[in-house]
């Protein structure tokens, strides 16, 4: 795989970030838009950078498993985490200084399932996995916290509503994942 197919591959797995990027600052208070952005960016990118070595070094023994049911685990989390949203928008302060370690953990790994299935096909096509990882990483991070920065200023011009649509844009996204990996979309 050459240099332009994989900056390619980078930006198409960069846009789960991007989206879920933008949701989870919609919500984040003035004071840490940059911080927010910023820790977007590093935590999407590290685990988009790591996924697909994992992938690649466990393609055989894994391969069935995690074709067969990638989407649904993302599914899963996506949802999950905009119910929760979603839940949390009822709270007094809908304003958020940052997220928990746990809450950014659990959103890295969803965005970033797809980037293990990638891992797994390019151990099939001989691709230089530190390379292609790298790109990918470097890639996410920076459309990941472009991301964080466009949803701060959509979160003030969408007010105390930024919760209920960034868990309703996750969940959608989800969703999204099961309907193409479904072949329904």
């Amino acid at each position: 795989m050459g240099l332009v197919e994989l900056l390619l591959l980078a930006v198409s797995l960069a846009m789960d970030a991007f989206a879920v990027s933008i949701c989870g600052s919609m919500a984040l208070s003035p004071d840490s838009r940059t911080a927010g952005a910023l820790r977007f960016g590093i935590w999407f990118g590290a685990f988009q950078f790591l996924m697909p070595v994992i992938g690649y070094f466990s393609a055989i023994s894994f391969i069935d498993y995690i074709t067969a049911y990638d989407h649904w685990l993302a599914f899963i989390l996506l949802g999950y985490l905009g119910v929760n949203m979603i839940r949390e928008s009822k709270e007094a302060c809908d304003i958020k200084k940052s997220y928990t370690t746990k809450e950014m953990a659990v959103l890295a790994v969803a965005t970033s399932i797809d980037a293990l299935a990638v891992g797994i096909s390019l151990a099939f096509l001989n691709t230089n996995i530190w390379l292609a990882s790298t790109l990918i990483g470097f890639v996410t991070f920076a459309i990941a916290s472009f991301g964080g920065i466009a949803g701060f200023r959509l979160g003030a011009a969408v007010g105390k509503n930024a919760n209920i649509t960034g868990g309703l844009v996750l969940i959608g996204i989800g969703v999204k994942i099961v309907l193409e990996h479904t072949g329904l979309l």
